[in-house]
């Protein structure tokens, strides 16, 4: 039962942990350089460790406690949870109560085990590439336009020093405290430290070139899973918390990117928009629109549109 108190304090005051393990890798490059990176790293070895050994515990109570309570006859084995029939007697009484509660203790350390464990490669693919979820996703665009536009340049990842041994000598070292500021990184030899923001400027012009006219010939209450635009867009809303935008019949929006059945753009806001919204932006049905047959800008699909589909 002491164990059970030592788990669940765990499991309640490390929810706030686990959480900055999670959100960490999905930021932004200085929380990479911050100081409780490397601790944050350490702490999501040790978590698994430590539910191993108490599940080894809760596993052993429970066989060495059902044990001590067999009865075996002609024809049927009995488990009597009132008491045990062997000595020597057990020092803590384990009833039915204990029983099911050390199961369910054992549920949560299984369960916490695979969680922050599937959380620790997670951040160590992070660490041993020098490179957060977003920056990933950055590359991606870069190498799809480059091969888009078959142009004969090179991306190159700023921040990967070309050697995993050399990404994980950033994060983790003998002071503990990794390198950089959180403001400036080691970059490699041939980049500089506007590489990557020179190339989120190409893939923004890139996407307002490719953007895509559509005009609203049906109104769309911005809802999350709108019921009455068909049973596909109902189970395929895109799981984000990107913002959807309501619509109105004889509007107009650029769309950047898309899903089969939603897609995501900026509305074309007029001269009788409300004062102070410079851009309202977000997904919305692809069935409550159609493409502006007149607009040069029809020849070219939204960004990802093809990819996704």
């Amino acid at each position: 039962m002491p164990c059970l108190l030592v788990l669940a304090l765990f499991l309640w005051g490390g929810n706030r942990k686990i959480l900055r393990i999670a959100c960490t890798s999905s930021i932004v490059k200085s929380a990479k350089h911050t100081r409780r990176h490397g601790h944050i790293t350490a702490e999501s070895v040790t978590a698994p460790l430590g539910c191993i050994h108490a599940a080894f515990i809760f596993v052993m109570t429970m066989y060495t406690q059902l044990y001590n309570r067999l009865s075996f006859g002609w024809n049927t084995v009995k488990i009597d949870m009132s008491a045990a029939r062997r000595d020597p007697l057990p020092i803590i009484p384990f009833g039915l109560a204990a029983f099911a509660a050390t199961l369910f203790a054992l549920g949560l350390a299984l369960g916490t085990t695979i969680a922050v464990g599937m959380l620790f490669f997670i951040q160590m693919k992070i660490i041993l590439r020098n490179k957060t979820s977003i920056e990933s996703w950055i590359e991606e665009k870069a190498k799809d336009r480059i091969q888009y536009y078959q142009l004969d340049e090179v991306f190159v990842f700023p921040y990967d020093m070309g050697s995993r041994w050399k990404n994980f000598k950033q994060v983790f070292t003998w002071s503990g405290v990794p390198e950089g500021d959180g403001l400036a990184w080691p970059v490699r030899k041939d980049c500089h430290p506007y590489s990557l923001t020179i190339e989120q400027l190409k893939q923004k012009a890139d996407k307002r070139v490719r953007s895509v006219r559509y005009r609203v010939i049906e109104d769309y209450s911005g809802a999350c899973c709108p019921l009455n635009k068909g049973i596909k867009t109902f189970f395929t809303s895109p799981c984000t918390e990107e913002p959807r935008i309501r619509l109105q019949k004889g509007e107009f929006i650029l769309a950047t990117r898309g899903l089969r059945y939603w897609l995501y753009g900026d509305k074309i806001l007029d001269d009788a928009s409300v004062e102070g919204v410079s851009r309202i932006r977000g997904w919305f049905p692809r069935n409550c629109v159609e493409k502006c047959p007149c607009d040069a800008e029809t020849d070219q699909a939204p960004e990802g549109e093809k990819k996704n589909r």
